[in-house]
């Protein structure tokens, strides 16, 4: 089987300045982020145009794509205040801009000319006519709905005539393609506006009207019942049918995840592409690929809708997994005497076994042998917020995790 001549894409979420380098460390051929208005995660801390710039200048320099999302559905009091916002992207120079709302869409042909759009989920590109809609109107490419079939993907690809991109990794929206109104039904937060408070993921118990106050859970669970939560979206054992359906971008979800989440997942599907590139018939899923993905907090795998499985789509009604692993540090900077500075995230205590997570492989197993502060004085442990040095067996890399094995096994994890 011969390797396709354009390499597949790793589009990465970044919801702040340190995403980004966590993203960009860990492999991504392209970003996804917004400024601090218009977009879907207004949650996220984003970026202002300043560190929207300095994120420009670091992509040229490591050859990453960064596209800016302006995914909102706007409302006509927001016209000018949008098209003064993409004016200001000029001077960003953005890869691509992610749209939604046709408005915004004419708004940015018109004022930002040699910039290409990219269709966003939220706009629910179900079929090849509406890809061609797009494709004719002047888009560069569209992501294909969340509720499409590999198969339905795979036709849109071939019959188009415009990119189209699909969600590979992260959290599913119970809505149809993310349009979502139980967010500002129940908390006055919209979720077409970026304000959504994630009501699906909220425990539901029953009230019977005569007994107020006796709350009776909906399933036989003591925490309550998750009726609309849907299970994360994992495709890393179906790469090969993704890259065969014509798919120019494989998207991961989750500008609002932790660098632990971000880097974990990243890792694993850039090491993952890379060994189907350099020898398709030899790929094979690797079991610490799978092991990798479940040490970080998800809500159980699914393969959504691609393959037609309804058990696939089925809402998880357990809490969310938490497996045996607390990431407890950030490498800044390797010390000159064979330390490494880091930024502690959770305690770390010495003689802790820790994980180091680093691009390109597995995770490598090492020790803490000494902690010592910025004072030069050796600890027994780091507090969360402070910058110490650590000595390891072995000193990882700037930007490399630092993950703590806690005693509990996987199994156990709730």
């Amino acid at each position: 089987m011969t390797p396709k001549t354009n390499k597949v894409e790793l589009l990465v979420p970044a919801g702040t300045p340190e995403k980004l380098e966590i993203a960009i460390h860990y492999g991504a051929d392209a970003v996804y982020l917004a400024g601090r208005d218009f977009s879907l995660r207004n949650f996220s801390a984003n970026f202002s145009l300043e560190e929207m710039q300095a994120a420009r200048h670091l992509t040229r320099e490591k050859g990453v794509r960064m596209y800016v999302a302006v995914n909102i559905y706007s409302r006509n009091s927001e016209t000018r205040a949008i098209a003064d916002y993409l004016k200001s992207l000029e001077a960003v120079e953005p890869d691509a801009l992610i749209v939604a709302d046709p408005a915004i869409f004419m708004q940015a042909r018109e004022l930002l000319p040699d910039v290409p759009i990219h269709v966003s989920t939220q706009a629910n590109t179900t079929n090849t006519g509406t890809a061609r809609f797009w494709r004719d109107l002047g888009a560069a490419r569209v992501n294909g709905a969340r509720e499409l079939t590999l198969e339905e993907i795979r036709q849109m690809a071939a019959e188009s005539g415009i990119e189209v991109e699909a969600f590979v990794h992260g959290a599913m929206c119970i809505s149809y393609s993310g349009r979502c109104l139980l967010s500002g039904y129940m908390e006055k937060r919209e979720s077409n506006r970026g304000m959504c408070c994630q009501p699906c993921r909220f425990h539901y118990t029953v009230m019977e009207q005569t007994r107020p106050g006796r709350y009776f859970p909906i399933a036989e669970d003591p925490r309550g019942a998750y009726i609309f939560n849907s299970r994360d979206l994992c495709m890393i054992a179906h790469l090969p049918e993704m890259i065969h359906a014509g798919i120019c971008s494989l998207k991961i979800e989750g500008r609002m995840k932790s660098i632990h989440y971000l880097a974990g997942v990243v890792n694993v599907y850039r090491e993952a592409i890379n060994a189907w590139y350099r020898d398709p018939d030899a790929y094979r899923i690797q079991d610490r690929w799978l092991a990798e993905l479940s040490a970080i907090s998800h809500r159980g795998y699914c393969t959504g809708f691609y393959f037609g499985d309804p058990d696939q789509t089925a809402a998880n009604l357990d809490d969310i997994i938490h497996p045996g692993y607390r990431f407890v540090a950030k490498v800044l900077a390797k010390a000159s005497d064979g330390g490494c500075r880091v930024l502690v995230k959770n305690k770390i205590v010495s003689g802790d076994a820790v994980d180091i997570l680093s691009p390109g492989g597995p995770t490598r197993e090492d020790t803490i042998q000494r902690i010592v502060d910025e004072h030069g004085i050796t600890q027994s442990l780091a507090q969360p917020g402070s910058t110490v040095t650590l000595y390891l067996h072995r000193p990882p890399r700037a930007w490399d995790l630092i993950r703590r094995r806690e005693l509990r096994s996987l199994a156990e994890a709730p």
